[in-house]
């Protein structure tokens, strides 16, 4: 049996589904969404007559992230609309020369591809790694050349749930004098982060997912002698050092991170973010870690014990996340995926296999009867 941790009253979900998609979206806890309709409340009667409050609770919030990542300072946690979002500042922003090449995985999702590919026109090389081998880090520092300018690789492979060794690539990086970009939204809020520890320049998170917050908020973590070298592409009110100071003609772009907020920010969204993050830092991240950690280990051990299943997500616990994809042999996985769906499995198709997502609350019963309803399509699939 799993060791439950007693979080039922923050996640009332249905009983008629087994939630298992957090690398999808992930279900707000209980107190996020009452942090929403407390706001609502109060817009309704107040109006933004308390707004000093407001940006305290944005102060708040970068000082949670900052706790999250293990940043030197607030003032590297600029608060984004998406992952993409800060992807974007980076490839856009960083000045390019023809010839110069970026590194990233053949695994990644589109949001860490797309932007690095834009570059193309302006004479910049974008090599996908593949990550297939025994060991995937040695492939991209083998992959590393005089030419190469950036790696961008995501912590956690979103397909297959693959876990990067983030020290050893940031240290070759290093050595290499090649900037580092970390797209850690498979990771962040399921496992322990530090950018300090990786040594990278750039990384950024969606709140989303496994920070059960919600989509249209999110956090780019830029280290503070890298923030000169990123040209903005934005401008308002909300980016340059003296902001509240309506008047002033003469304007710099503020030091810190926030010179990427150009303007106003998501303060409703910040709301539910700020109570999903509060409950992520009183579990603690080492806790939530072992609990993931267990659940997918569950997971995998029963999954493995059905005929003609194959797991496509790593196995051993150092390179294992949230994630558990996998495929059985003569089933169609799309039409495995819309039987599961209708009998109220939430997942994701993805990497061409069937892919679970527990969160460290995951109850113990949801998952079995997630295997129980599996075992039941399987018997009646067709032949």
């Amino acid at each position: 049996m799993l060791h439950e941790l007693q979080w039922d009253d923050e996640f009332p979900q249905d009983p008629a589904i087994c939630y298992l998609n957090h690398a999808a979206v992930a279900p707000w806890p209980k107190r996020a969404a009452e942090a929403v309709t407390a706001f609502a409340q109060e817009n309704i009667h107040r109006g933004a007559t308390d707004y000093p409050r407001w940006i305290q609770l944005e102060h708040r919030l970068r000082g949670q992230l900052q706790t999250l990542l293990n940043a030197p300072s607030k003032g590297d946690i600029a608060l984004v609309k998406n992952t993409s979002e800060a992807l974007s500042l980076v490839a856009m922003g960083l000045d390019w020369a023809e010839g110069d090449e970026i590194l990233i995985s053949d695994q990644e999702f589109p949001s860490n591809r797309i932007p690095w590919q834009a570059l193309e026109g302006r004479g910049v090389t974008v090599r996908q790694v593949s990550l297939d081998g025994d060991d995937p880090e040695a492939a991209l520092i083998a992959a590393m050349g005089p030419a190469t300018r950036l790696l961008s690789i995501s912590s956690v492979q979103y397909a297959s749930g693959l876990r990067m060794d983030l020290v050893r690539l940031g240290q070759a990086c290093r050595e290499r004098n090649i900037l580092y970009c970390v797209d850690a939204i498979q990771s962040l809020g399921a496992l322990p982060l530090d950018v300090q520890a990786i040594d990278c320049d750039f990384a950024m998170a969606d709140g989303h997912k496994w920070l059960l917050g919600p989509e249209g908020l999110g956090v780019f973590y830029c280290r503070r002698t890298a923030r000169e070298r990123l040209k903005l592409l934005q401008f308002g009110w909300h980016m340059v050092e003296a902001m509240g100071d309506y008047d002033r003609e003469d304007w710099v772009p503020a030091t810190t991170a926030r010179r990427f907020e150009p303007g106003s920010p998501n303060t409703l969204a910040q709301q539910a973010l700020s109570a999903s993050l509060e409950l992520l830092l009183e579990v603690g991240e080492r806790r939530i870690q072992e609990a993931l950690q267990q659940r997918t280990a569950y997971l995998l051990q029963a999954l493995g014990r059905l005929p003609g299943l194959r797991i496509l997500s790593p196995v051993t616990p150092e390179r294992r996340a949230g994630i558990v994809t996998f495929q059985v042999d003569g089933c169609d996985t799309d039409w495995l995926f819309q039987q599961l769906k209708e009998a109220g499995v939430i997942c994701a198709a993805r990497g061409g296999g069937i892919r679970w997502s527990p969160h460290f609350y995951t109850p113990q019963g949801v998952l079995d009867r997630a295997l129980d309803i599996l075992r039941d399509v399987l018997s009646r699939r067709p032949v």
